[in-house]
């Protein structure tokens, strides 16, 4: 009889945590993809905020960034085209079309608005929404992201088309695709797709970044694989620097992290939570 009480006390558990899955993830409609994504915590009072994931990634490497930011407002994670659960198509993987799958999903799921995190191509990809659907954003954090090819440091370029398949084994990036991707043997595929994306210049106008019309906090590591002069730059296009007054602030605003690299900007999750969630609080001024 214990044997038996134990069997259907570790079926009951099972099932319960397929059933929270089930109600966290779900797939949408997107630009012809069928985009995978999950929601964590509660609708509260506080703006939803997707989180746009790095490549090669998958929302399954959030981590605690993800955990402790749904305590207190809604995450939206979602996997792009080709990553994570989200089977790729016969489609370039770019900015602007990832772009707008992200906007088909913030329709989809009837938001308003919605806050933004993007990190690394990501936060290519938060911006390209900045330009393209600006109507459907509140506030945005762009981390580890570039809107030129000279924001990169000219070395990581140049290592780009150099990459092979096989320099990805063993990762945590492959490990999860592997068991994720509903094809896992594309993942030549998804390289090639993005080595392109990589090599393709990237030479955005400067008013197309000063022009998105809300506040962007910018987040960059000081041994990140984005120059900080870079991100710098983009902080004064959205208006960052002194005030006329000399006293108050500018409503974007700007973190380089120290002793930092691309990778570890998503590992300091402590700072992150202290800056993330008190620039998307804050109220303008003129509330």
């Amino acid at each position: 009889m214990k044997t038996l009480n134990r069997t259907v006390l570790i079926l009951f558990v099972l099932l319960s945590i397929k059933n929270a899955r089930a109600q966290n993830g779900n797939y949408a409609p997107t630009n012809g993809l069928n985009t995978y994504y999950e929601l964590h915590g509660e609708k509260t009072d506080k703006q939803p905020i997707v989180i746009l994931h790095g490549a090669y990634a998958t929302l399954s490497l959030w981590g605690d960034f993800l955990t402790k930011l749904s305590k207190d407002r809604q995450v939206i994670a979602m996997d792009f085209q080709g990553h994570g659960r989200t089977a790729d198509i016969d489609r370039p993987i770019t900015y602007e079309n990832l772009a707008d799958d992200v906007a088909a999903l913030i329709e989809h799921l009837k938001l308003e608005k919605a806050d933004v995190f993007g990190y690394s191509m990501g936060g290519g990809v938060a911006l390209q929404l900045g330009i393209r659907h600006p109507q459907l954003i509140n506030k945005m954090v762009v981390a580890s992201a570039s809107y030129k090819s000279e924001g990169m440091y000219p070395e990581l370029t140049a290592m780009i088309g150099q990459m092979k398949p096989e320099y990805m084994e063993g990762t945590p990036f492959k490990r999860a695709y592997d068991s994720l991707s509903p094809n896992p043997e594309n993942f030549p595929v998804l390289m090639k797709k993005l080595i392109a994306l990589d090599e393709s210049p990237q030479d955005w106008p400067a008013e197309k970044i000063s022009k998105i019309p809300f506040p962007i906090l910018f987040i960059n590591g000081d041994a990140d694989v984005v120059r900080p002069e870079h991100t710098v730059e983009m902080y004064r296009l959205k208006g960052g620097g002194p005030t006329p007054d000399f006293m108050s602030a500018p409503q974007s605003q700007l973190a380089i992290l120290p002793g930092t690299t691309h990778v570890g900007v998503m590992e300091r999750t402590d700072w992150l939570m202290a800056m993330v969630p008190l620039f998307l609080d804050a109220k303008p001024p003129s509330d």
